[in-house]
């Protein structure tokens, strides 16, 4: 046999592609919301593995599911549960940022419910997101209230950990930090809700779950001075959480294809793998090159 075809055999067979499930998790107002799961090789439902939620971005009025499709596959490849999940928004539903934020609950709440039967361990549930998907995140990290009556909230929708990529975190006036573009249109009728009730940054005390924070430093639409104020009122309450900036960046960066490139889309998620290792939830190292040589980012495979 050939050189490179032994080659890529032994790549290909060295990491596996991810068995994708969709399931229900909610139904409100006539409305399906699902969770696209990743399973990862060798999975079965009395293992206790790491987990991952992921909500897209798209300013909570529109947005798919599909956004962290490749960041999910590749964390189950590296043996996470990983989900994207489907909720509520403005251009479909015609709902508010606050029935986002409960709806990010009950996907939080509808893992730890079925852990035992989806091999997860409810004490190692991520939450992660894009822009307002990493709002989302967030918000369920450290907001009270905002739940949907229906929930059973003897769940914790709290998770153990956050991956989040240039999320919305100042959503209302804060000392610290000049409200610009995006985080200056805050009001009552824009979310549904008082605009402090809604913004992460109001909320951080001492005992939330450890963070990374992807942003880019050239971002107009969520600044990066606001990241850094979270990152500093987060460490000052004795909470891990790292932000790492990138250069000349703006908003949406870390998407895939993003630019003609996938540069920055591997640099954030091997960081987020490492991230995870640090917690204890992954071991080794990084594969990210290795496993989109052997399955191309999703974008590529529908051009």
């Amino acid at each position: 046999m050939p050189r490179f075809l032994l080659g890529l055999l032994l790549l290909t067979t060295a990491i596996h592609a991810a068995e994708t499930r969709t399931e229900v998790y909610k139904t409100i107002g006539g409305t399906k919301l699902e969770m696209v799961i990743q399973l990862p090789d060798g999975w079965k439902a009395e293992d206790q593995r790491p987990a991952i939620v992921f909500f897209f971005g798209g300013g909570w009025t529109n947005g798919t599911v599909g956004q962290f499709e490749n960041q999910a596959r590749y964390l189950a490849s590296r043996g996470m549960v990983a989900m994207c999940a489907d909720y509520r928004v403005k251009s479909r539903q015609e709902v508010k940022p606050v029935s986002c934020v409960a709806d990010a609950k009950s996907a939080v709440r509808w893992v730890r419910a079925n852990a035992a039967r989806l091999g997860v361990d409810p004490q190692r549930v991520a939450a992660g997101g894009g822009s307002a998907g990493g709002h989302l995140a967030a918000a369920v990290a450290t907001l009270p209230g905002l739940d949907d009556p229906a929930d059973d909230r003897a769940v914790s929708c709290v998770p153990d950990a956050l991956v989040l990529f240039n999320p919305a975190l100042v959503l209302a006036p804060t000392e610290g930090v000049t409200l610009e573009g995006f985080e200056a249109k805050v009001s009552r009728e824009r979310f549904g809700c008082e605009p402090e009730a809604i913004s992460p940054i109001h909320h951080v005390k001492a005992g939330l779950p450890p963070a990374i924070i992807f942003h880019g430093k050239a971002d107009k639409t969520v600044p990066y001075a606001s990241a850094e104020l979270f990152t500093n009122r987060m460490t000052k309450a004795g909470n891990r959480c790292e932000l790492v900036g990138f250069e000349g960046q703006g908003h949406g960066f870390f998407n895939f294809g993003r630019g003609g490139s996938n540069e920055n889309a591997f640099a954030t998620l091997k960081a987020a793998d490492q991230f995870l290792v640090s917690l204890g939830w992954l071991s080794g190292v990084a594969e990210v090159d290795r496993y989109f040589s052997a399955f191309p980012p999703a974008q590529a495979r529908k051009k």
